[in-house]
């Protein structure tokens, strides 16, 4: 989709659409008022028979309005003034560009992004404007042998400020909202492929397409290579399958040759069975979603090349498939990992912590400025927090405050989680330095605890995305978390 930013009165725009905002009980916002001017009362003559009372969310789509020069004029439902914050701004938006999407205006004008917001500026509004239009416009179509027809698909979005002086700040959050909403969009691609498809060697070869689309470097470590680094964690993930295990590396050097990057680290399970501890057939599925971390990591890397940010960023992905089969590990099995500690695989289904702990002793070679690794780890995030925030956990308070400012930022929230050492007692094992489980209790956090045990060389922060980086039902499919979350983080550590 293609987004300019203008400043102008709503009733001399030509447009296909005319987008502006009412307010609960039947409250025109200011844009709206002016259209009710020019219309000689039109609209607020339609507000108060009650066809479009202000609830948030509702649209009512007008054709034909007297006194102005677009085509059309949507008005959508705000809520109450008194309640308006970030969630009905984005739910706004939503709805708003949802119905242009579906009425087959090919482009549209929106004033939502002039309500004012409590403690949130141009550039915020601007920013997720566009972000929240690129993941309302977003289809998943690949797959399928007929494509989803679409009458007049939505092409432009102009989105309009009040003051003159307001342009160059919107200017530059339109690009930052465009450049994220093209890493989601890919984010969301990865999540939605299907396993047979979105193997470890396809991840590896989209990673060089990335690289040489976009002016990254890549490089991709064979199982071979992964053997001489001594990565007996990784690999003992990858013994059951067919398909070759790949660790991808990324570099985008936007900084100095001296600075120390961010190295994001992603889980790259390109499906996960659990291995020989399996996992119930019901909703098996879905597993093809255990590669969202991964995913994250290529969203964000593109959103980064696209804004050429003067940092220096290093991405980390083992990618690997978790089967079950004649060489798979087995529970009670010890390995070796890239540290030298041993963990007992007491489930294998544990797999994610056991790929993710030798990318972080990789990690060490950059002697990096911070590590995130972000993954679907557990299902016990997902009852602690359900779908709403992603876990954090991290060894650096500092880090975590910047991390979580980041997702509140970009509304793409974390909740930062306990990481003390009692927890630690519970990966106890008779028999290794580790155990790769600690129980149910605290399931989440004793597989942060186990993470915790190879970044004691830099400041790291992990998020358990497991409840936010996909929908089930009816809407089923990859959200593209936390794209936004690392995005921002990264603007700001680049002081942009």
């Amino acid at each position: 989709m293609e987004f300019s930013i203008k400043s102008g009165s709503p009733e001399k725009q030509r447009s296909a659409c005319i987008v502006v905002g009412v307010f609960e009980p039947r409250k025109l916002s200011s844009a709206a008022e002016r259209l009710d001017a020019a219309s000689k009362g039109y609209i607020s003559d339609i507000v108060r028979r009650g066809d479009m009372e202000g609830k948030s969310g509702r649209t009512l789509l007008l054709h034909n309005v007297p006194g102005i020069l677009a085509d059309r004029v949507l008005l959508v439902g705000l809520g109450r003034e008194k309640d308006f914050r970030e969630r009905e701004y984005r739910e706004a938006v939503r709805a708003a560009v949802k119905t242009l999407d579906e009425t087959g205006a090919f482009e549209g004008t929106i004033y939502l992004t002039e309500v004012a917001l409590r403690r949130r500026d141009i550039a915020w509004r601007v920013r997720q404007a566009a972000m929240v239009s690129a993941e309302t416009v977003y289809r998943f179509d690949a797959m399928k042998s007929k494509k989803d027809e679409v009458r007049r698909p939505l092409r432009k979005l102009t989105l309009m400020v009040e003051r003159r002086n307001e342009l160059p700040a919107a200017e530059k959050a339109m690009h930052e909202g465009e450049a994220v909403g093209s890493g989601v969009a890919l984010a969301r691609d990865l999540g939605n492929l299907p396993g047979n498809v979105c193997t470890p060697t396809y991840l590896a070869e989209r990673a060089k397409t990335l690289a040489s689309e976009t002016g990254l470097e890549c490089e991709v470590l064979e199982r071979a290579r992964c053997e001489e680094l001594g990565m007996g964690s990784f690999l003992s993930v990858a013994n059951g399958s067919r398909q070759p295990p790949k660790f991808i590396v990324f570099h985008h050097r936007g900084g100095r040759p001296d600075e120390k990057p961010v190295v994001l680290v992603g889980k790259g399970i390109t499906f996960d069975t659990g291995g020989i501890s399996l996992k119930p057939g019901e909703g098996m599925d879905e597993m093809k979603f255990d590669m969202c971390g991964a995913a994250s990591v290529f969203g964000a890397f593109k959103a980064i090349a696209a804004l050429k940010l003067p940092l220096n960023v290093v991405g980390l992905v083992p990618a690997t498939e978790n089967m079950p089969g004649g060489a798979a590990t087995k529970p009670g099995d010890i390995v070796t990992t890239m540290s030298g500690q041993t963990v007992e695989i007491l489930n294998t289904d544990a797999e994610g912590r056991l790929i993710l702990c030798d990318a972080l002793t990789y990690a060490e070679r950059y002697n990096p400025a911070a590590v995130i690794d972000i993954a679907t780890l557990t299902g016990a995030c997902v009852i602690a927090l359900g779908h709403v925030a992603a876990g954090l956990y991290s060894n650096s308070d500092p880090l975590a405050r910047e991390v979580l400012a980041a997702g509140e930022s970009a509304h793409d929230r974390a909740w930062h989680m306990p990481l003390w050492d009692d927890y630690q007692e519970q990966l106890k094992s008779n028999f290794a330095d580790m155990a790769n489980i600690g129980g149910r209790p605290a399931g989440s956090v004793t597989a942060a605890c186990f993470l915790s045990r190879y970044a004691k060389k830099f400041d790291w922060a992990h998020l358990d995305i497991a409840g936010v980086a996909w929908k089930s039902g009816a809407a089923k499919g990859a959200t593209g978390r936390p794209v936004p979350l690392l995005v921002q983080f990264l603007l700001g550590r680049a002081g942009a």
